[in-house]
């Protein structure tokens, strides 16, 4: 399997996040559902949400809360 990489992340409002990763596709993504867990508590609030970075290869949070590339990328496939 392809390793693939998350290279733009743009907020879209709520908790959907626009990606397009290295191998062209794209799409949004809606993680509202997805904010599972004690690491994804904090990211419950939409004002820390917001908060994302893109790091070299996937979306995550100043909490080292993170999503595996190959997760949004079924999320956009799928949708």
């Amino acid at each position: 399997m392809k390793l693939i990489s998350v290279i733009k992340a743009e907020y879209k409002g709520d908790f959907k996040v626009f990606l397009e990763f290295d191998d062209g596709t794209s799409g949004i993504v809606d993680l509202k559902n997805h904010l599972d867990g004690e690491v994804f508590e904090p990211i419950r609030n939409i004002e820390t949400f917001k908060n994302f970075t893109l790091d070299s290869w996937t979306i995550g949070w100043n909490n080292e809360a993170d999503f595996s590339p190959e997760f949004l990328y079924n999320l956009v496939i799928k949708g």
